[in-house]
């Protein structure tokens, strides 16, 4: 049987994560272990490297198979510098205390539940059938959570976005944030299809008494509704609707998506408002529109946690940059000659030993002897 839609794109991206953990297939008279950079106390390989722009190149495909070679291109000469802002950011996570073991045991369970899994067991079995090293995979996330971390907590907190940023953003981006009318709906469906009985498959059925007794038990939960129930409760435990699990959500629409009757309802009614019980082919249907969008631009208020996202992803990267050249001043790096680390900081103290008296090769001993390297 062919693995869940959920679980294939959940593996291939476990396995594109993975990837950095993999040695890559390489000439036999190839030196694996050849150092090409030394960032304090960690290094970073040839091997390494050629495992990042493999890497890159499966990402891009992933992601936007027409243009991969074209982001291939404009970020291959990134690579080492990328791998050396993870080494001093890993470094500055545990210079910070920062263990992330917690928060690698929530994401696995997470991706456990994603995958309908009962134990982390089956995890580490789903993970190995498909090739992939469960504890280079658990590596490669730890390392992740504790970056993201370390930018949160030394970049993100520092960044403040005021309120004038907030309205010329939105002023300058209006054409941007234009948007049709939509609804999302959640919906409660009682089957009145013939349910396989395997008790026995020879029993004669019924239709009207089922399809009275669909009805009655649709009528009976949307009073309960009604009440005061919560719908995505009852859905969860009525609904014969593959969305039952979700509590019913079935996601946005927009106008022309929906059947015509269907649409002549739902658009008619307002955030929050329930539906009649609706009959439609698969048995009895009450809706709920859990959001309804109208057509427009929004004003600033409705949207402004996310002009303020927009904004900090905007401030992000520059303020990352900024930290990290930052860290490249407080360390010792030595690049092997033929590679080139583009995020370099101009005031670097250059790996270059020459006499006593300079500056810079005594501030470079400083700094091996610091980080244990002489």
């Amino acid at each position: 049987m062919a693995a869940p839609i959920a679980m294939r794109k959940l593996l291939s991206w476990m396995l594109l994560v993975w990837i950095a953990a993999m040695p890559p297939l390489l000439p036999a008279d190839t030196v694996v272990e050849e150092i090409i950079a030394r960032i304090n106390n960690q290094i970073v390989t040839r091997a390494e490297y050629l495992r990042s722009k493999e890497s890159l190149k499966q990402e891009a495909q992933q992601q936007d198979p027409a243009n991969a070679a074209k982001i291939v291109e404009e970020r291959d000469k990134d690579v080492l510098r990328d791998l050396i802002d993870q080494q001093l950011l890993l470094e500055k996570g545990k210079d910070l205390g920062i263990t992330a073991d917690t928060e690698v045991i929530k994401r696995l369970d997470e991706m456990r539940k994603e995958m309908h899994m009962d134990s982390m067991e089956d995890l580490e079995k789903a993970a190995t059938s498909q090739g992939i090293s469960y504890e280079d995979f658990r590596q490669n996330l730890k390392n992740q959570i504790i970056t993201q971390q370390v930018i949160s907590k030394e970049v993100g907190s520092r960044m403040n976005v005021s309120k004038e940023e907030l309205q010329q953003f939105y002023d300058e981006h209006k054409s941007q944030m234009e948007r049709p009318e939509q609804i999302r709906l959640s919906e409660l469906l009682i089957s009145t299809e013939k349910k396989d009985d395997k008790k026995d498959k020879n029993a004669p059925v019924d239709e009207a008494q089922q399809l009275a007794a669909a009805q009655a038990k649709t009528d009976d939960l949307l009073a309960q509704i009604r009440k005061g129930g919560a719908f995505d409760e009852i859905a969860k435990k009525n609904s014969d609707g593959p969305t039952a699990a979700q509590g019913g959500d079935l996601g946005y629409f927009k106008r022309g998506t929906l059947a015509k009757e269907l649409e002549d309802k739902t658009f008619a009614m307002k955030t929050g408002e329930v539906s009649d019980v609706i009959r439609t082919k698969q048995g009895f249907v009450v809706l709920k529109v859990t959001q309804h969008q109208q057509a427009g631009i929004p004003p600033l208020g409705e949207i402004e946690p996310k002009v303020q996202d927009a904004i900090y992803m905007q401030k992000l990267q520059p303020a990352l940059r900024a930290y990290l050249l930052k860290l490249r001043e407080e360390a010792y790096i030595d690049i092997k000659s033929g590679y080139v680390d583009t995020g370099a900081s101009p005031n670097q103290t250059k790996p270059i030993e020459t006499t006593a008296k300079d500056a810079g090769a005594k501030e470079l001993k400083k700094k091996k002897k610091k980080f244990g390297i002489i």
